[in-house]
């Protein structure tokens, strides 16, 4: 799933957020890495957490040309 650029519930921009927070979550806190972000809502806090990057597992699916 690609991360949708706004939150679905309040319209708050958050794709932009997501890289970054992607590469420190591994080494951090997600908890403090959100509250360094900016991203305070729950709705935005849940976009982010809930991200499931399934792009790698699909694009083995894609039809190659003959």
């Amino acid at each position: 799933m690609i991360i949708p650029v706004r939150c679905f519930s309040c319209g708050v921009v958050i794709a932009d957020k997501y890289g970054e927070f992607k590469e420190r979550v591994v080494k951090e806190n997600p908890q403090k890495v959100l509250d360094s972000l900016g991203i305070h809502r729950y709705c935005c806090r849940r976009m982010l957490l809930s991200q499931v990057d399934v792009i790698d597992e699909i694009i083995k699916f894609d039809e190659q040309g003959p």
